[in-house]
């Protein structure tokens, strides 16, 4: 994250400054002696955040009421879109993959826009209602993509918000450098704090790889 960042098109941008400068502390400390507070104005919805069933259902689970189970140390699994497919990933996309207890990450290449216009111009991928569905039944422990939004940025009705975070499904959004992971094999994290009344926020979003 960084000053003046756009994540999604239409937010504000993240302001990034201090609250207490290294020059104004040393007027409250003795000599030689200096601390810097930053402070952060920003909208929960940027850089690369997860979503919580609050985000979508008043009475879902806020990131205060998420288990560390569907956000830490999760069975990782890959799934990639075929270069030229369709912006539209559906259910035949996940034929073969067993989601069940898994953080399923989704590699589309969109983030090869991330810090350009283009990232959300429109066209991104997405997930369909029914590749959804497939994962709700399949028993997914959590959801992620590379791409601007999960869903399609036209459609209002947000299917797979919808779906997932009615499942109690937690989504993470704006990853990066999947194409860097196996497709299986590795352990995923998504950490928010715990704040009480939101359904989003960013995360230091990695992977664990066993060792060679």
């Amino acid at each position: 994250m960084s000053d003046g960042l756009v994540t999604y098109p239409g937010l504000p941008a993240p302001t990034i400054r201090d609250h207490l400068s290294r020059n104004a502390s040393q007027t409250r400390y003795a000599p030689g002696t200096e601390f810097q507070i930053g402070r952060i104005d920003m909208v929960a919805n940027t850089g690369t955040y997860v979503d919580a069933p609050f985000h979508r259902y008043a009475d879902g689970a806020d990131l205060a009421g998420l288990s560390l189970d569907v956000l830490a140390d999760l069975n990782g699994l890959v799934v990639r879109r075929a270069p030229g497919a369709s912006a539209a990933i559906d259910r035949d996309a996940f034929a073969g993959v067993d989601p069940r207890g898994r953080a399923v990450l989704v590699h589309t290449g969109w983030d090869r826009h991330w810090g350009t216009a283009t990232y959300g111009a429109g066209g991104h991928p997405y997930l369909t209602h029914g590749a959804a569905e497939l994962l709700v039944q399949g028993g997914a422990r959590l959801v992620g993509i590379d791409s601007l939004n999960i869903d399609d940025a036209t459609d209002g009705t947000r299917p797979v918000h919808t779906l997932l975070l009615g499942a109690g499904i937690p989504v993470v959004e704006h990853l990066t450098g999947l194409e860097r992971l196996p497709d299986t094999g590795f352990r995923f994290f998504a950490v928010p704090p715990k704040v009480r009344g939101m359904g989003s926020f960013p995360v230091r979003a990695f992977a664990v790889l066993p060792a060679r």
